[in-house]
């Protein structure tokens, strides 16, 4: 026998009186439920412009994103964060323009990064803070760093 589905509490004291009355098994029946909700819908609330994105919050024009929040014109990310023009990344905050990039910080113009906080322009770098310049984390001169990374793009066929 399929079990009944819960009626909505038709206020905010209702809701948060049954709340207070729930039981541990209650609780965990209602968190289940809950769960099940949200993993059925790939809803994006709050954005605009978004494509094939799934569970993505208040982004702007990103295309097959998921679990993303306040992120503008990202492609391929996943659990990021107030990020721009980041591609192919996962579990970024504040960040923009990074690529193939994971668990990063408050950083930018990252390629192949893992771990970096407050970082521009590190190409291959695992954790670091608050570097610039940087490739497999050894730093070089501005004009070094661009003609390498030009190179090992190329190598590489990134853009």
């Amino acid at each position: 026998m399929a079990k009944p589905t819960p009626k909505a509490p038709a206020s905010r004291e209702e809701a948060r009186a049954l709340v207070a009355s729930l039981d541990r098994r209650r609780f965990m029946d209602e968190l289940s439920l809950l769960s099940q909700t949200f993993a059925q819908d790939p809803g994006n609330p709050g954005s605009y412009g978004c494509t094939a994105c799934e569970r993505c919050a208040n982004c702007m024009f990103c295309k097959e994103c998921e679990g993303c929040f306040g992120c503008t014109h990202c492609t391929s990310c996943e659990l990021c964060n107030n990020c721009t023009l980041c591609v192919d990344s996962k579990s970024l905050n504040a960040c923009a323009y990074c690529v193939q990039s994971e668990n990063c910080a408050t950083s930018a113009y990252l390629y192949f990064c893992r771990n970096l906080s407050d970082c521009t322009y590190c190409f291959g770098c695992v954790g670091l803070t608050k570097k610039d310049f940087h490739i497999l984390n050894q730093p070089f001169s501005r004009q070094e760093y661009f003609e390498l990374v030009q190179k090992l793009k190329r190598e590489l066929g990134v853009k």
